[in-house]
């Protein structure tokens, strides 16, 4: 009896087991190094060969021209800490969509949701696109702008070949996105040696009285500041793979202090580049900069600018629909969509629907609208639910007090100000409380803690731990 009984208990237990689901889990295959390639890569696209125009004209000067390419570094970085914060309390993915339905519920989510799919994500890809065909066009229009339709058609060209390619293969798709992110690092990398060999010969004269003719108004700030943050697009993407990094408490607000610097560094450089060859004036009349930059230094191999800046859109043009593509997938399949665009074809395994429609909506978006305004429209919509989901991450401070965080950001976004009577120091947050009425030092702290006590302080936790 105990025999038969024992062989029942251990067949039930197989059969437990069995019926059990077997679930697959991402592996921890990144590293910090692989973190920072990551969002440099990410970053840098078509908005530093497009936006120094831009932010030029509403500037009207050298001067407070690097000044706003800086200040839309270090935004980022801040914005990028903050979500660091939220990705490493809120696990779950989908970008802001989990950490706006966790701080205000589903409707500020749900409008995220559908101003991503139609607005956000749309525009960004024509963008890219639009700056792919003036690139490509303008060589054989020497002296002049090239005509729109010209423009137009190459861009919906290559909407309608990014398309295809990802809705075809998903490892097809890898292979452009690998080969063209290759080739955006090498024109940076020319374009910034070229700039300091030339600013080492002492050609400096656009940089004397660099302020002079300054007029700057609020609505010109702005303005220059949404052309600035589009080149600076994409500094939240490593929330998306959180699950995948080692020791993700640590290596994601290092990749990220590292590489958006790293990125601004690269900004500035290239602006500091331009500026050594052309004035305000010839950069404002100049229809591609990067290209007016290959033809008075590296001529007769000028034509290398115009190759590698259309292979650096391409291959952000590629990751913008691949990664579109699937946002529109989840959209349909979590019911906010038409249920069609949650279908994978079942021969290539991609979702040739979800990424179809997102096509055809940035083809729309191209034909009524330019560069400057789709930047300004996208920019808009953008920064304003990362406004929206950073104040979220201050709501949530008071609300949701139960949840971890690992890590918690001290930049100025989210700082609080204290009042104390008398000056003592927290030992726990190693922060300095001035006496009387002032505000606690929290953008000191921020400093301190991540810029250069960051280290330290993560070797700790890792022995403690």
């Amino acid at each position: 009896m105990q025999e038969t009984s024992l062989r029942k208990r251990r067949e039930d237990e197989k059969s437990l087991q069995s019926t059990e689901p077997k679930t697959t889990n991402l592996q921890k295959e990144l590293g910090l190094f692989s973190g920072i390639c990551i969002i440099v890569g990410t970053i840098i696209g078509s908005g530093i060969f497009i936006s120094p125009k831009s932010v030029l004209s509403n500037t009207e000067a050298v001067g407070p021209c690097l000044i706003i390419w800086a200040a839309c570094g270090i935004l980022a970085t801040l914005g990028a800490l903050c979500f660091a914060e939220l990705g490493t309390m809120i696990t779950k993915s989908g970008g802001e969509y989990p950490y706006l339905m966790e701080a205000f519920g589903p409707i500020p989510a749900y409008l995220f949701s559908w101003t991503s799919l139609f607005v956000i994500k749309p525009s960004s890809f024509a963008i890219i696109c639009l700056s792919f065909s003036e690139y490509v066009s303008s060589p054989f229009y020497a002296g002049c702008s090239p005509p729109q339709v010209v423009v137009k058609f190459l861009a919906a060209a290559a909407i309608l070949v990014i398309t295809m390619v990802n809705a075809l293969s998903v490892r097809l798709g890898s292979y452009v996105q690998n080969v063209f992110t290759a080739a955006k690092l090498v024109i940076v990398a020319v374009i910034i040696i070229s700039g300091l060999v030339l600013l080492a010969q002492g050609n400096t004269k656009n940089f004397e009285n660099s302020f002079e003719g300054t007029k700057l108004s609020v609505g010109a700030i702005g303005l220059a500041f949404y052309n600035g943050l589009w080149a600076y697009d994409g500094w939240n993407q490593l929330n998306y793979i959180t699950e995948e990094l080692e020791n993700p408490f640590r290596n994601l607000p290092l990749a990220i202090i590292i590489g958006i610097p790293l990125v601004t560094g690269c900004y500035i450089l290239m602006n500091v580049s331009y500026f050594t060859v052309m004035t305000a004036t010839e950069l404002l009349q100049s229809q591609a900069v990067a290209v007016t930059f290959g033809d008075r230094v590296l001529y007769p191999a000028s034509w290398v600018v115009p190759l590698f800046v259309a292979f650096s859109t391409i291959g952000a043009a590629n990751g913008s629909c691949f990664t579109a593509g699937r946002l529109v997938y989840v959209a349909g399949r979590e019911g906010h969509m038409l249920k069609v665009l949650s279908y994978i074809s079942v021969k290539r395994l991609t979702p040739a629907p979800a990424i179809i429609f997102h096509g055809i909506i940035a083809t729309i978006y191209i034909i009524p609208g330019d560069i400057n305004s789709l930047v300004n429209y996208f920019s808009f919509a953008a920064w304003l639910f990362y406004g929206l989901t950073i104040s979220g991450l201050v709501v949530m401070r008071f609300t949701r007090k139960e949840l971890k965080r690992p890590i918690k950001s001290r930049s100025p976004c989210t700082s609080r100000c204290s009042w104390k009577s008398s000056p003592r120091r927290n030992h726990q947050s190693n922060k300095l409380s001035l006496p009387g009425p002032s505000p606690s030092c929290d953008e000191i702290y921020f400093c301190k803690q991540y810029l250069w006590l960051f280290l330290p302080d993560v070797f700790k936790k890792k022995k403690k731990a």
